[in-house]
């Protein structure tokens, strides 16, 4: 359950009202999760939609590299609305279902194509050794460009942000959303 509970539109502020308006009638069609809790600090709101919206809509990767990542951030955090939020637009970009479950299982997918197992050992590199080798980024950087590997670090920067609300302010599942990530870290392989 929420620890803090969205504010009623009704009783919203100046700021919060203009910050909910904007997110709400842009491509995310609106205002749920994480983005709720933000609207208490109208200007942390307005600053991470922003961020948020050319993460997931502008970015230099395709929505199948962008939704792979986002999920990867999900399992990470065992961010559950995260997850819930995203997999059905991962499955719409054409990631395979099969790597959408190896992930959730913490089990390294059987990748097919080279741009999703280097945005995989990317996120998790990163992850695990709070950094990126020489090898990995020059690999990286070869196959998918400069631009690529920016706008990666600005979604895991991002989802971080988003996965972090969710768990400090125990943000649900959507509505009817069946939970499918392990609770705890000790179930399947933890990141760090």
């Amino acid at each position: 359950m929420n620890r803090l509970l969205p504010i009623d539109p009704q009783q919203m502020s100046d700021a919060q009202r203009l910050v909910y308006d904007r997110i709400a009638n842009g491509p995310r069609k609106g205002v749920r999760g994480p983005l709720a809790i933000w609207l208490h600090r109208p200007q942390l709101a307005e600053c991470s939609q922003a961020l948020g919206r050319y993460c997931r809509y502008d970015s230099s990767l395709e929505p199948r590299l962008s939704e792979l990542a986002i999920l990867l951030m999900g399992r990470h955090w065992l961010a559950e609305y995260e997850w819930a939020a995203h997999k059905p637009f991962a499955l719409e970009a054409g990631l395979a279902p099969e790597i959408i479950d190896a992930i959730r299982d913490g089990v390294e997918p059987a990748f097919k194509k080279a741009d999703e197992l280097l945005v995989y050992r990317f996120i998790r590199e990163l992850h695990a050794q709070r950094g990126i080798s020489d090898a990995l980024y020059s690999e990286f950087t070869n196959l998918l460009g400069n631009d690529a590997v920016v706008d990666l670090v600005g979604i895991a920067g991002y989802y971080t942000l988003i996965s972090m609300t969710i768990k400090v302010f125990e943000v649900p599942p959507p509505a009817g959303a069946a939970p499918e990530l392990p609770t705890h870290l000790s179930e399947g392989i933890s990141h760090d």
